[in-house]
C-alpha cells in the first residue's frame, strides 16, 4: 500500500536509539503527508503495543472526513529492522509487503515524534497529546523540510477532543 519503491536520495537517518517501552502507547497525528487511506482523517491516533514475539501491534483509528464521521481501524504489524537502534521498522498493512518508517526526531522526554520514509513521499509529526504549542510545530516542519520534503504538502490533521 505505501509502496516499496527504493530511492536514490542520500539514506534519511534515525534517531540513535529508541527505548522501545517507552516509545509504545498513543501518538496524536499532528500533521502529516497523507497516504490515501488518511485524506480527510480527524482525531487521528496511532497506538503502538510491543508483543511477546518483538512484533510491535499498531492500531491507527481515525473519525473519515468529519470530528463526527465514520470511525475507522487498520491494524498494521512493524517489524523491527533494526534492533540496534530500534529506529528503523517494516510497517506490513497487507502480506507480504513492509513499507519503510523510520523515527527520524524523537524529543527526549518521547513527547513528540517524527515517522519518516526514505521514499520523502510520507511523513507524519506525532504527539503524546492532541495539540502541540505553533513553535514546537514550527520547528517539528523546519525537520521535515531539512530530511528533504516538500512541506507545501504537509497537512495539519483536526484534533477535537472532549
Amino acid at each position: 500500500m505505501l509502496g516499496a519503491c527504493q530511492s536514490t536520495q542520500a539514506p534519511l537517518a534515525t534517531v540513535p536509539k529508541v527505548d522501545l517501552p517507552r516509545f509504545m502507547g498513543d501518538w496524536y497525528v499532528i500533521a502529516n503527508i497523507p497516504t490515501f487511506i488518511e485524506k480527510g482523517a480527524h482525531n487521528a491516533i496511532e497506538s503502538y503495543r510491543l508483543d511477546s514475539d518483538g512484533t510491535i501491534a499498531v492500531t491507527f483509528t481515525f473519525r473519515d472526513g468529519a470530528f463526527d464521521g465514520k470511525e475507522k481501524r487498520y491494524t498494521p504489524r512493524g517489524f523491527l529492522r533494526d534492533t540496534t537502534s530500534n529506529a528503523l521498522w517494516g510497517m506490513q498493512f497487507i502480506w507480504p509487503i513492509k513499507a519503510d518508517f523510520r523515527i527520524t526526531y524523537l524529543a527526549a522526554d518521547y513527547s513528540q515524534t517524527i515517522i519518516s520514509r526514505q521514499q520523502r513521499d510520507y511523513v507524519w509529526i506525532m504527539a503524546r497529546t492532541p495539540t502541540m504549542a505553533d513553535a514546537d510545530y514550527q520547528r517539528l516542519l523546519k525537520i521535515v523540510a531539512e530530511q528533504g520534503y516538500d512541506i507545501k504538502q504537509v497537512q495539519r490533521v483536526p484534533q477535537q477532543w472532549k
